[in-house]
């Protein structure tokens, strides 16, 4: 095939910048990652868990449960070809099970706003009703990148929350 208009070298470039980056990025969603790499790269933000686990007494809880109920908060980062974005992850847990979840970001370029939003506005539909372990997250709302600060997140909360 002839191309009748050359593409201009820099845009080849950068296209192909992109994809390395997009795949590093997704590589990173893979769960390759340890909880001490993971650990490195967030900056939790937490809260403690709800009032019945913050005094000891854990009601809500089935016997056998890997984690404690409660509300918690961590702050996961993921890299973009243009900035290192974070989203604040909150989840709320009962029994091992995901009963609300809230994600908030903080997008730095227009395009993050825009792929941030989507995923926050799926993300409930894909965790909510989920066992913990097995929320796995890798494309939301046609958002693949923000997953990776989601999933980071996430490690971080069920660190937290471990029983």
């Amino acid at each position: 095939m002839i191309r009748t208009t050359a593409v201009p070298r820099p845009v080849r470039a950068g296209g192909a910048l992109v994809g390395v980056l997009g795949m590093v990025a997704l590589a990173g969603c893979a769960g390759t990652t340890t909880p001490a790499a993971d650990a490195e790269e967030t900056t939790p933000a937490t809260t403690a868990p709800s009032s019945s686990t913050a005094t000891g007494t854990d009601t809500g809880s089935i016997v056998g449960s890997a984690y404690t109920d409660g509300t918690y908060t961590a702050e996961g980062s993921y890299s973009t070809p243009e900035s290192v974005e974070t989203v604040e992850v909150t989840i709320t847990l009962e029994s091992d099970v995901v009963t609300a979840v809230e994600v908030t970001g903080d997008p730095q370029a227009a395009e993050s706003k825009r792929y941030q939003s989507e995923f926050i506005g799926g993300i409930s539909d894909e965790v909510v009703g989920k066992l913990v372990d097995d929320v796995s997250v890798s494309r939301v709302a046609g958002s693949s990148l923000t997953s990776g600060g989601f999933t980071k997140a996430l490690q971080t909360i069920k660190s937290e929350a471990a029983a």
